[in-house]
């Protein structure tokens, strides 16, 4: 019995990477994803030009085309945008940017939802109740409604100028505030198939406090959900940034993010120069296509009933 014990518990390993390793789409998508994570954090050092920097810019550069194209320079690789900046430049500061806004509002949405998810699981009754109504009413409104009312209060408080320098903050409170119940709900799921277990029951009678069985038992056991929640939100993330920046809710035009290099550029499609907003599009939909495409796989890693079917097999 030990023996197959040990099979089982060592089969996560082989199954996690050989779902990696056996479709070349994943390998494919987790290539382009940590280039595109890689190029961002080295942004300052790779990038040709500083786009913050308005000592490097030149107005008659301005709506250059790619290399490519008749009329385009070789020092910039795609074009210029309408103040002469360097688009590939802008592109790793934006991706740099949209990456950083929406890791870290994911980070907020697990804080507050794995929280709210655990007390309600954990408790019930009342407590869970309420937790959930909570929840319920939070979900009832959208991002991008949360978003409106943010922007509009930021900007009555701190006025415009200031606004631009807690855009990236505002942004991380926004969308963490807005989608932190999908956390509670799927942490709540968890803890309440793994509360009424017997190693829970152990740990209540050598008489541990609440939180330290919530966090110290319960909630290493209710990870696996978790892994593949945050792979899809850290995308829903990007794209609601993406979303509101292109709504003129999010980031202003003079700090390059992918949502509003595609805003200030969609003005300029209509004129010949569709390059400074199509790029930046097409790497947002590369970026977000290839987060989603490795959280199906981390979904079919982690599956218990996947992993059942090919130990069946």
């Amino acid at each position: 019995m030990s023996s197959t014990v040990s099979k089982r518990s060592g089969s996560g390993t082989p199954r996690f990477w050989r779902v990696f390793r056996g479709s070349a789409v994943t390998v494919v998508s987790g290539v382009v994803l940590v280039t595109m994570v890689g190029l961002s954090l080295v942004a300052p050092w790779v990038a040709p030009q500083d786009p913050y920097d308005l000592a490097t810019l030149d107005i008659l550069d301005a709506e250059l085309p790619p290399f490519w194209l008749p009329g385009g320079d070789p020092r910039f690789v795609f074009g210029t945008d309408h103040q002469g900046r360097d688009l590939l430049s802008t592109i790793l500061y934006g991706l740099r940017l949209s990456l950083m806004i929406g890791f870290f509002a994911v980070a907020l949405q697990v804080l507050i939802g794995v929280s709210v998810g655990l007390v309600a699981g954990y408790f019930g009754g009342v407590v869970d109740g309420l937790l959930m109504r909570l929840a319920d009413i939070q979900m009832s409104f959208s991002t991008l409604m949360v978003a409106i009312v943010a922007s509009a209060l930021f900007q009555i408080a701190f006025g415009p100028e200031r606004y631009g320098q807690l855009a990236v903050v505002m942004l991380i409170v926004v969308i963490g505030l807005a989608e932190w119940p999908q956390y509670a709900r799927t942490v709540r799921a968890a803890v309440l198939a793994e509360k009424s277990k017997e190693y829970v029951d152990a740990v209540r009678v050598l008489g541990l406090p609440a939180w330290r069985i919530m966090i110290g038992h319960i909630l290493p056991n209710s990870l696996s959900p978790l892994f593949v929640l945050s792979t899809v939100q850290v995308a829903n993330a990007v794209v609601s940034e993406a979303a509101l920046s292109f709504l003129g809710l999010g980031m202003p035009p003079s700090t390059p993010s992918l949502g509003s290099l595609i805003h200030s550029g969609f003005e300029y499609i209509f004129s010949g120069s569709w390059w400074i907003t199509v790029i930046p599009g097409i790497v947002l939909v590369t970026l977000i296509l290839v987060i989603n495409l490795l959280g199906d796989s981390l979904h079919d890693a982690l599956n218990p009933r996947l992993s059942r079917g090919e130990g069946g097999r």
